[in-house]
Order: C-alpha cells, then sequence, then structure tokens
C-alpha cells in the first residue's frame, strides 16, 4: 500500500489556521490528481483543497475541524485504481429459506446493480438533506453508482406527509377534572400554551464570522476612534446619472453607479489629505503614508460581511470601478475570492443604505485609519436660498482613528466630499 498524506498548505502569511468546512469528495471515494477533496475557510476566504495524487481518499479530520498550518487533512491510498472502486460490492451470503424475511414491495427493491454508494449521500449532499430535515432514501442520486451528490440535495424537497387514515382515539377526560365550560378553556388555553415551541441549539461560528467578531472588538478597543457626520444632496448626481447612464452602459456594458462616484470623491480627496489615508504602526511610534489610494468595500456574504480592495482608485475610471465592483462582488457571493484579492486597503466605504440605514457609525477595518458610510437616499424638505424645497439627502458618516486623525482633518474631509458630490463637474475635471 503507498499513501500520500494531505495536510494542510501553507496559505497566507496572517493565515495561521483554517476550519474545514466541506468535504467535497466523499470517505472511501476514488479520486484524481489536482481534484478538489475539500473547502477550507480561512480568516479571509475559502479555498479548495486538490488532491496531491490519484487513489483512494481517506478521512482523517472532520468537518468542523479547527486546522493548524501542516495539520493532517486525509489520506490517499494510491494504489487503488479506479476500475478497482468502480467494482461491485461482495454479494452477502443469503439466510435459510426458513429464516428468510418477507418480501419487500418491489417499489423499493433496490436496482440490480446498486452497490453500497447506491442512494447514499456525499458529505455534502448529507449535511444539506439534514439542513432541508429530508430523509435519503426519497432521494434519487445522479451520482456515480447512485450516489446522492451535492446538487442533487439543493434540489430536494421535502414530501408532505401522508394523511392519516383514522383519527386517533381521545384520552378520557381525568377523573380529578370536571369537563364542561370553563374547564374546557383551561384546557384548551393550556394546549395552546403547551404549542409555542422555547426550543434552543447551539452552532459553532464559522471561521470567517470569528474572524469578523475579534476584528471589530479589537477596533474598539485598540483605536481612539469617533465619528463625525455631514449629509448631502445627491440631485446633481442623480441628474448626471440620468443623462449619462444610457450611453454609459452602451459604451462600458456596466451601469453607472452612486459607488464610484463615491469611490472618486474619497480617492481624489484622499490625495489631498494624506494623514487620511495613512496607518499607524503596532507600537504607535510611526505613520505610513501612502501616495495611491487603495479603497475596500465592504460587501456582505452568506457567512459575513467581507472587505476587498480596489487598488488605485485614483487612476483608475469610472467604468474600471464599476466593472472591478460588479467581479470582486459575484465572487464575494460564491466564496471565490483569493486571498490576494482580500488583501490591502488604505480606506473603506461601507454602504449601509442598500438595507435602508439612515445612519449608523461604522467601524474602522484595522489597520486602517478611517471608513466612510454611505446611507439610505431620502428625499425631505431642506433650506435652500431661503427657501424649503424636496431634496434627495444622504447622510454620511466618517469613522476614524483620533491617534492618526485630527477632529478638524474629519470634519473637512467630509466637506470636501459633500462639495464633489454635490458639484460632481468639479469631480470630472479633478479639481
Amino acid at each position: 500500500m503507498s499513501i500520500v498524506e494531505m495536510k494542510v498548505p501553507v496559505i497566507g502569511e496572517s493565515v495561521t489556521e483554517v476550519t474545514l468546512s466541506e468535504w467535497l469528495k466523499g470517505d472511501g471515494d476514488f479520486v484524481e490528481l489536482d481534484e478538489p477533496i475539500c473547502e477550507f475557510e480561512s480568516d479571509k476566504a475559502t479555498l479548495e483543497f486538490p488532491a496531491e495524487a490519484s487513489g483512494k481518499l481517506i478521512y482523517v479530520a472532520s468537518e468542523g475541524d479547527d486546522l493548524k498550518i501542516g495539520a493532517l487533512v486525509a489520506k490517499i491510498d494510491t494504489s487503488v485504481s479506479e476500475e478497482a472502486d468502480d467494482a461491485p460490492a461482495e454479494p452477502k451470503t443469503e439466510a435459510p429459506a426458513a429464516e428468510a424475511p418477507a418480501e419487500k414491495p418491489a417499489a423499493s427493491a433496490a436496482p440490480a446493480d446498486a452497490t453500497y454508494a447506491t442512494g447514499t449521500p456525499s458529505p455534502a449532499a448529507g449535511k444539506i438533506l439534514r439542513e432541508k430535515d429530508i430523509d435519503p432514501s426519497t432521494v434519487n442520486g445522479s451520482g456515480r453508482d447512485g450516489r446522492i451528490t451535492k446538487e442533487d440535495a439543493q434540489s430536494a424537497t421535502k414530501s408532505a406527509p401522508a394523511k392519516e387514515t383514522s383519527p386517533a382515539p381521545a384520552a378520557p377526560p381525568s377523573a380529578a377534572t370536571k369537563v364542561t365550560g370553563t374547564s374546557d378553556k383551561t384546557a384548551a388555553s393550556s394546549a395552546g400554551q403547551a404549542s409555542f415551541s422555547r426550543a434552543t441549539r447551539n452552532e459553532k461560528m464559522s471561521r470567517m464570522r470569528r474572524t469578523i467578531a475579534s476584528r471589530l472588538v479589537s477596533a474598539k478597543n485598540e483605536t481612539a476612534m469617533l465619528t463625525t457626520f455631514n449629509e448631502v444632496d445627491l440631485s446633481a448626481v442623480m441628474d448626471l446619472r440620468k443623462r449619462v447612464q444610457e450611453k454609459f452602459v452602451e459604451k462600458f456594458g456596466v451601469k453607472l453607479g452612486f459607488m464610484s462616484l463615491f469611490a472618486k470623491a474619497c480617492a481624489q480627496v484622499l490625495m489631498e489629505m494624506p494623514d487620511v489615508n495613512a496607518q499607524i504602526s503596532d507600537d504607535e511610534k510611526e505613520l505610513t503614508y501612502h501616495d495611491y489610494v487603495d479603497i475596500s468595500f465592504a460587501v456582505s456574504t452568506p457567512t459575513g460581511l467581507v472587505v476587498p480592495p480596489i487598488h488605485n482608485i485614483e487612476s483608475l475610471s469610472f467604468a474600471d470601478i464599476e466593472k472591478k465592483l460588479k467581479e470582486l462582488a459575484a465572487k464575494a457571493r460564491d466564496n471565490k475570492l483569493s486571498i490576494e484579492e482580500m488583501t490591502g486597503g488604505t480606506f473603506t466605504i461601507t454602504n449601509g443604505g442598500v438595507f435602508g440605514s439612515m445612519m449608523s457609525t461604522p467601524i474602522i477595518n484595522k489597520p486602517q485609519s478611517a471608513i466612510l458610510g454611505m446611507h439610505n437616499i431620502i428625499e425631505r424638505p431642506v433650506a435652500v436660498n431661503g427657501e424649503v424645497v424636496v431634496r434627495p439627502m444622504m447622510y454620511i458618516a466618517l469613522s476614524y482613528d483620533h491617534r492618526v486623525i485630527d477632529g478638524s482633518s474629519s470634519v473637512t474631509f467630509l466637506v470636501k466630499v459633500k462639495e464633489l458630490l454635490e458639484n460632481p463637474t468639479l469631480l470630472l475635471m479633478g479639481i
């Protein structure tokens, strides 16, 4: 027997541990070289782990295990060929005729070419079926030898419970209780109360959720964080988008959104105000200034919030930013972001407005020193030139590390961003 040990590889400098989030191949399955066998969830992204040889997969770790870099995940027996794996299981010895159980209905009989894999869900499929509370025996497997695949489980629906042929007999009344008027109401009330569920369950936090929690607490406890607010009249921006949107889409294939306009406005001001774009060292003795602007964008995913950056925003066009945003958002939703795509960033923008947030105080994305929060656009009355008019208004918030950025600088930053957005001609001209 020739065994290849599969160990957690080095993923990145800052990654010391991963979680085995899902097996993609079953224990005992034959795997090909470079075929993904499982998924790892790191602090930053979900990664597929490919087989280092062809052969029979032997589990060592389990789903949900936290594994250090270099820890043993699985073994591959390279002496097993795919033909041997496909061979049917050995026939079972038949019981004596006198002891043979009654035959099952023909409808439930297994096919003649069934093997151990027939009707057996893969680990990933089994997890999905358990979450849906679906019996695997009710699902037809489309995988090799009838194995239930992840796709089979995702498309499976729970069958409706069979109707009872006759009502269950009623329980006799208690000798201590007289079944009349008030007692009936009391019994009905008690029965109604008993129907309420007070069940609880514990679920292990995902590695990403644990990392998010740790970093948020760290940002709150280890920075001198303050938040300043302002409001922006987006009439001019909305008018600009309305006038150029059709031609913009026709030429670039993407829509001109608010995010690219905010990103360019922030980048222009950050180049003018390097303090807001700076970072403090761990020992708080040095400041690192950047002659570029890498903006991280908060993207909501099923497993938590991720903040992949777009590099050199100050040099990109609006179309370039929109295309990159669309690409990163799609990858984030599909857990396809690489470690490199999650690394860096000198400033962050988060848009709570897409969820209806009117105002909030965003938390700094360490080691950055500032984060801009966008919010919901609400039409409300404002005073303009001595008259009350209705305008599309948005509150914007800048949370900043007071160790790096002075209060006057934070206010000035927001005022400059406000001016560019309320007069986008200045933004387009770069002045």
